[in-house]
């Protein structure tokens, strides 16, 4: 009992986290880890979870207009596309060179985000065209594809993306990210409950804290605003740069 109540707190406050700025399993998996629940286990344990939490962070996003329905019908089916892809890729894939590389893109987005000081604070999205439209597809895709076969920092490299390609600022960038986010995390979800690697009796008290998190989370960014999210984001992403470095060199 006592391991699923700190295991609920984990979860909340990883929520809270993940809803402004995403990072969240930077929290959660370490603390499966550490209740004794296997890798794998923990991965679809968390992802489920995971799963639960970004949907409400979604409903909330959108409720308050920060999540383009426009943008999101023509980007989904490329980010689940590339997810289904990445997930059957990921045998091909020498794990330390992938590390290499994702260490050096978390590094790039964090001092681009760090000393870029006017960069996503104000939203300067002005509508869709073809430009903008096909790096996005383009951008929705390869994001989609990395989450299928590795992860971390996805939520990242979605933000800063969006942030380049259609210039929202940090409010409008997260929520469009998680909605994108999520609809790629359900295509690996579902994977792993395929194959059995999800503990119910852990997953579903996390999923409600986590739920709560994500409420508290949301309602932060949106009254918050791009001034609160930028520096989560950077931070986030700093230190899930040092979390794929210590990856690298273990």
């Amino acid at each position: 009992m006592f391991t699923i109540l700190l295991l609920c707190f984990a979860g909340f406050l990883a929520a809270i986290i993940d809803a402004i700025a995403g990072g969240g399993g930077l929290i959660t998996i370490p603390a499966y880890l550490m209740a004794g629940v296997p890798p794998h286990m923990a991965l679809g344990t968390n992802k489920l979870c995971a799963t639960c939490s970004s949907l409400t962070s979604c409903f909330n996003f959108a409720q308050s207009g920060k999540i383009n329905l426009k943008l999101f019908k023509i980007l989904a089916p490329f980010s689940l596309i590339g997810a289904i892809l990445g997930v059957n890729a990921v045998m091909g894939i020498d794990a330390n060179c992938l590390n290499i590389i994702v260490l050096i893109l978390l590094v790039i987005v964090a001092l681009f985000s760090l000393f870029s000081k006017n960069v996503g604070l104000k939203n300067n999205f002005h509508g869709l065209n073809k430009k903008n439209t096909l790096l996005g597809i383009f951008l929705s895709f390869s994001v989609g594809f990395y989450t299928g076969f590795f992860g971390p920092g996805t939520g990242a490299f979605m933000m800063i993306g969006l942030i380049g390609v259609f210039k929202f600022d940090f409010v409008g960038a997260s929520g469009n990210s998680k909605s994108l986010t999520t609809i790629s995390n359900m295509a690996s979800l579902i994977l792993f409950a395929f194959h059995r690697q999800i503990n119910y009796k852990l997953a579903i008290p996390v999923s409600l804290a986590m739920i709560i998190g994500a409420k508290l989370g949301t309602k932060i960014a949106l009254n918050k605003g791009s001034k609160v999210i930028k520096p989560v984001f950077t931070t986030i992403s700093i230190l899930i740069a040092i979390k794929v470095l210590y990856q690298t060199i273990a």
